[in-house]
């Protein structure tokens, strides 16, 4: 395949930076990096722009190395905290990548940063607080703390507890309040089974009939004693 040499006009990570004499496939320059502006042939006319994009570059860098440490210090104050799924002996499902740890960054915080720059030795496999390297520039780094917790906390068994010593006096428990006896509703006599029953005829009270008085009898007046006639006069 035939190469051929560009010079770089911007930053292409993988490839180089502005001002950067790189060889690459032909095809490449000429289909991609050269009509997009992103390299130039080399030529004579090309030489002498080489200064300007070094200083363009240097202007970049400053700029990028400013950002990172700003950046850098903020994160650092961050916690970064990351639900999963756990079985019930407390083992996650899956594991922590940089790529997760990217995408919660965005989701969390709006802060994008490229899951190249999160450096894991290995993913996180485990619940818990984790220090986790930032390399966010080659003159800066950084750290964020990472708290992986479950969805589904573990329940802590509850402690036994000591039986009591023989002799000990057992602490008196409070006697249950009686229950209050269930009154037996009576049912009324005389009713059929699946009818209601019938309420029961109040007697009414008869109001006793008022009496009349009753006259009282005419006392019989006693017969006065005759008086006794006067005796005839003597010679009549």
């Amino acid at each position: 395949m035939a190469k051929t040499e560009v010079i770089l006009t911007h930053n292409i990570i993988g490839l180089g930076a502005e001002s950067d004499r790189v060889k690459v496939a032909a095809g490449y320059a000429r289909n991609y990096l050269i009509p997009r502006g992103l390299a130039i042939p080399v030529t004579a006319a090309n030489e002498k722009r080489i200064e300007a994009l070094k200083k363009r570059r240097a202007e970049r860098e400053a700029q990028e190395l400013n950002t990172m440490a700003e950046l850098a210090q903020s994160v650092s104050k961050l916690l970064l905290k990351i639900t999963v799924k756990t079985g019930a002996d407390g083992k996650m499902f899956g594991a922590i990548t940089a790529g997760t740890i990217a995408d919660e960054l965005k989701h969390q915080y709006d802060v994008t940063l490229d899951k190249k720059k999160i450096h894991l030795e290995s993913p996180i496999h485990t619940l818990g607080e984790h220090e986790v390297e930032l390399r966010l520039h080659p003159n800066v780094t950084s750290k964020l703390r990472v708290l992986v917790e479950s969805s589904t906390p573990l329940e802590l068994p509850v402690a036994a507890q000591p039986a009591p010593a023989k002799g000990a006096q057992q602490p008196e428990t409070a006697a249950k309040p009686a229950k209050p006896a269930r009154e037996k509703k009576e049912k009324p006599q005389g009713a059929a089974k699946g009818q209601p029953p019938k309420e029961p005829k109040q007697r009414t009270a008869k109001e006793p009939k008022a009496k009349a008085p009753k006259e009282p009898k005419p006392t019989k007046k006693k017969a006065e004693p005759k008086s006794p006639e006067a005796p005839a006069d003597a010679g009549q």
